[in-house]
């Protein structure tokens, strides 16, 4: 196995969250091929556990034109750290401050064409402080136990990697 060798690189559109690049490689039997690749900021997601339920936030997203029900998450600010990430994405929104909170797991989403990254925390110790959502936001929190769960994966209502990631962990922990 061998790397593939970077021999050009193009940026095609810079934007708030992402950028494009077309970058050209050269193989291992000095081929070339084009490698389209999305630059993303990391992001955190965080399973937060309010005694034995764990919290969910339901939203529209746009890139899949439907709402859907994700684990708490967003995206890194500028050198912020993945822990201090995760606990300002939680308050936002959520409304709750986390007594405890501990990596998980860090995972790319899609390797395939982009190097988004996302830090999956397990928060608990919760405390009840008012959301703070960003202006372009509108969540509906809820909270849900393991059977929930378990029924909502089961029949596809959460069809979210990072959310079926984490509570697939929590309903097997």
């Amino acid at each position: 196995m061998s790397t593939e060798i970077t021999v050009k690189s193009e940026k095609i559109f810079e934007g708030k969250i992402v950028n494009l690049r077309i970058d050209t490689v050269e193989l291992e039997n000095q081929k070339y091929a084009k490698r389209e690749i999305v630059d993303h900021k990391a992001a955190v997601c965080i399973l937060a556990l309010n005694k034995d339920k764990v919290l969910l936030v339901r939203q529209y997203r746009k890139a899949v034109e439907d709402f859907i029900y994700e684990l708490p998450a967003g995206i890194l600010n500028i050198a912020e750290e993945p822990h201090d990430g995760a606990l300002r994405e939680l308050k936002e929104e959520t409304g709750y401050r986390a007594g405890n909170i501990e990596l998980l797991y860090e995972f790319y989403t899609s390797p395939g064409f982009t190097n988004e990254k996302v830090y999956l925390f397990l928060a608990s110790d919760l405390v009840y402080e008012g959301t703070d959502l960003d202006e372009d936001e509108c969540i509906e929190t809820m909270e849900i136990n393991k059977e929930e769960a378990k029924k909502m994966i089961e029949t596809g209502r959460i069809n979210d990697s990072k959310t079926l990631i984490g509570l697939i962990h929590w309903l097997h922990s």
